[in-house]
């Protein structure tokens, strides 16, 4: 054995330097492997670890060697200051869904009355994640293109080359021109856990040095998605996404049906889902989907539904697809899990508009493998609308599975006696008598100038990533300042001195002093529009605040405007125009202005090119309310406008179709419903935008 390790070290110490580390990447590759698709490590971590630090140094000092698969790529270090747009070669297109039995039964019978025959299915577990678009060249991944909006997406390869269970090579399609993957990328509960864990950790040390705290994920797909579209791979690389694939597009392999393609994924050294089934009977598909609804908290990622196709690919191509999603598959959705609890108590909150939100505290409850204990009631319509009292039973629901809300009272099991919950009449914080608009369904505290929690949730507003983004300031920092009488408006806080932060006490050092100094005048940098919108005016959020900043050009212009100057401006109507007048009629309002003009803020427009996709959506107008599974609200926005749409403000007589996520107000929704304003869900507008 001896003479043998030494004839092997001998071998390696004769080989080039080209030689070896087309050896360590063949050997890293193949531990690769070992490790996460067969579960059978040969060597350890450091062992492991050795090799890659090994071939990281001869490329650096041999880059004109460095192969297109070297597995250092999956360690990341690559800077992607912009993603480039790329077509899908073959569209991708959406899946139409569905969360009942029946509509799932009509859906085999007509594909068995177009086809003649009873068609063969593939069910797949829908894995809540990032679909991704994966290309090769003669067996190298050569790009990784993001769904987009199903005809182009971003090439992010570097940051996918970090996955570490996805093949850079392919063993075995050497010879093949081109083949495309496509999967979904996700983050693994663990990996996901350890994320919000990590950032917690970094919070304590941002508050340390003065700086704004980072937020946590909400669930695992947002951390996916965002973590994608990071700058830096070798942030991607320590987050350890994973993947699993389930199509296969390459003519030349003469692959026949879905289940032949799955197979053929494996055997090039792809990760599927261990848990596709093939059937022909529709009683045993329903058996599959209720097995993994009671199986699915189980797994190791979230899963929301169950995918069913047809096998065959010839019968995939006689079903044919509509322009939006395929004839030969359908995704049939879980109904959100609910759990009963009792409410403990109801906590009202004063957000920086004076408006006073509800809050019920509960009696911890798991549900979708979290442990929930509040649940936003909205207003004051539904907590008459649940007629709620103390101590009820209550069966609580994630909506998405992100946010939970009270569904139901469970009214016929209430003790005698319980207290209903009536809403105060008095701000919780300052005492004011509250006060409700008939149009509305809020109820706000009048007290502006002097309520503390109106007063630090407005510098709030005024400091956020989508108005002036002053890294550093956050809610307890901010809470300081206006406690220590060194700021009571936005413009105050251009004022601050490096000797008033350090003033503040413990956890304000040089350092953080001098990082917030800097963010601050980072911030005079800010276009118009973001100003405009970090005043807080009511009703003007980022779409009202760029339609009114394009139109008059200049702040002064409109501060000057009257109401029927203002209502001429795009999406902007008479409630809009009433409150930009009576914000601009205050007198303190006026001085905060002045603060900021003289501290350097940009008060005029400057016109910006916004690449357009395409017209499908010109001439329709759109509003988009509450919370959706897999896109932000600004994100839709985008989309709906890159297609020519048009984003309003409110709902009005204009208003062609409402987006309404989850936690969307009855009251909006309900006027919508009066002005017979169609309604999508998030599947719906993505059929329409072809995601």
């Amino acid at each position: 054995m001896k003479q043998a390790n030494a004839e092997a070290r001998a071998e390696i110490a004769a080989m080039s330097v080209e030689a070896r580390m087309a050896y360590l990447v063949a050997e890293i590759n193949r531990h690769n492997d070992l490790y996460y698709q067969q579960a059978a490590p040969e060597i350890s971590d450091q062992a492991f670890d050795a090799l890659l630090r090994e071939l990281q140094d001869l490329e650096q000092a041999h880059p004109e060697l460095m192969q297109p698969d070297s597995p250092t790529q999956r360690v990341g270090g690559t800077i992607s200051k912009e993603f480039a747009s790329v077509e899908h070669r073959v569209p991708m297109l959406s899946l139409g869904n569905t969360y009942s039995e029946g509509e799932l039964r009509e859906f085999v019978a007509r594909c068995q009355k177009t086809l003649g025959t009873p068609p063969t299915f593939v069910c797949e577990l829908k894995w809540d994640g990032v679909a991704i678009s994966l290309h090769y060249e003669y067996g190298v991944l050569t790009r990784a293109v993001t769904r987009g909006d199903g005809v182009r997406g971003d090439d992010i390869t570097a940051n996918v080359r970090t996955i570490r269970t996805l093949p850079l090579r392919l063993a075995g399609a050497e010879e093949v021109p081109f083949l495309e993957v496509r999967g979904e990328v996700f983050m693994p509960l663990e990996a996901f856990a350890k994320l919000n864990h990590d950032t917690a950790e970094e919070n304590k040390r941002r508050e340390a040095d003065g700086k704004r705290t980072l937020n946590l994920f909400a669930n695992p797909r947002n951390a996916t998605a965002g973590t994608l579209k990071l700058q830096d791979s070798s942030v991607v690389a320590k987050r350890r996404l994973d993947c699993y694939v389930y199509n296969l597009y390459a003519d030349v392999l003469g692959l026949k049906t879905h289940s032949d393609s799955m197979r053929k994924l494996m055997e090039l050294g792809f990760q599927t889902s261990p848990h596709w089934e093939v059937y022909v009977s529709i009683d045993d598909v329903w058996a599959y989907i209720e097995r993994w609804e009671k199986g699915r908290n189980q797994l190791p990622l979230n899963t929301d539904g169950v995918v069913v196709k047809v096998d065959s690919f010839k019968q995939q191509q006689d079903l044919g697809a509509t322009a939006k999603q395929p004839r030969w598959a359908i995704a049939y959705k879980y109904k959100a899990e609910a759990a009963e609890t009792t409410v403990l108590d109801i906590e009202f909150s004063v957000g920086r508009t004076g408006a006073i939100t509800p809050v019920a505290n509960l009696n911890p409850v798991q549900l979708a493998g979290t442990t929930v204990k509040r649940a936003s009631l909205y207003n004051a319509d539904e907590i008459e609308r649940l007629d709620l009292h103390y101590g009820d039973l209550v069966r609580v629901e994630k909506s998405g599975e992100i946010i939970p809300k009270i569904i139901e009272v469970l009214a016929a099991q209430r003790p005698a006696g319980l207290e209903r919950i009536v809403f105060p009449t008095k701000c919780p914080s300052c005492e004011y008598d509250l006060v409700r608009d008939p149009d509305e369904a809020a109820i706000y505290c009048p007290n502006s100038t002097d309520c503390a929690p109106q007063i630090v949730g407005r510098l709030e507003h005024f400091v956020s990533r989508d108005a002036m983004y002053i890294d550093g300031l956050g809610e307890k920092i901010l809470a300081k300042l206006v406690g220590a009488g060194l700021v009571h408006n936005p413009a105050d806080l251009y004022r601050l001195t490096r000797e008033d932060i350090l003033g503040l006490g413990e956890g304000f050092k040089d350092k953080s002093a001098d990082n917030l100094m800097a963010s601050l005048e980072k911030s005079k940098e800010r276009p118009f529009e973001a100003v405009l919108f970090a005043l807080g005016i009511r009703f003007v959020g980022e779409t009202v605040a760029e339609k009114l900043a394009a139109h008059f050009g200049t702040l002064e212009a409109l501060a000057q405007a009257n109401e029927e100057e203002l209502t001429a401006a795009p999406e902007v109507g008479g409630r809009i125009a009433q409150s930009v007048r009576a914000w601009f009629a205050s007198a303190e309002n006026r001085a905060v202005v002045a603060g900021l003009q003289a501290a350097g803020l940009q008060m005029a427009y400057v016109a910006r090119q916004r690449e357009q996709v395409s017209d499908a959506l010109a001439g329709k107008t759109f509003l988009i309310t509450g919370v959706f599974e897999r896109h932000s609200r600004e994100a839709l926005a985008a989309l709906i406008e890159a297609h020519g749409g048009t984003m309003l403000s409110g709902i009005s007589a204009k208003l062609q179709y409402l987006v309404a996520g989850s936690g969307a107000g009855p009251s909006k929704l309900e006027k919508a419903k009066k002005l017979n304003v169609t309604m999508l869900d998030e599947a719906a507008i993505e059929q329409m935008l072809g995601l």
